[in-house]
């Protein structure tokens, strides 16, 4: 189910260089500096989910 705009302002946003210098994605900084963009906010759930899908094979 799509997550509606107003649930999305809710949840904190991050931009890349925020996540790719966090503890928790540190043994995944190379795969998320390629598959995230630079100009683009994520919530952490986006983010997991990006690299389920890549380890998936399901990379869009």
């Amino acid at each position: 189910m799509p997550v509606r705009a107003e649930e999305k302002e809710q949840k904190k946003v991050f931009t890349k260089d925020q996540i790719i210098s966090s503890k928790k994605y540190r043994s995944n900084r190379d795969l998320l500096n390629a598959l995230l963009d630079g100009n683009a906010k994520y919530t952490l759930e986006e983010v997991d989910k990006k690299i389920s899908n890549f380890k998936k094979g399901k990379v869009k």
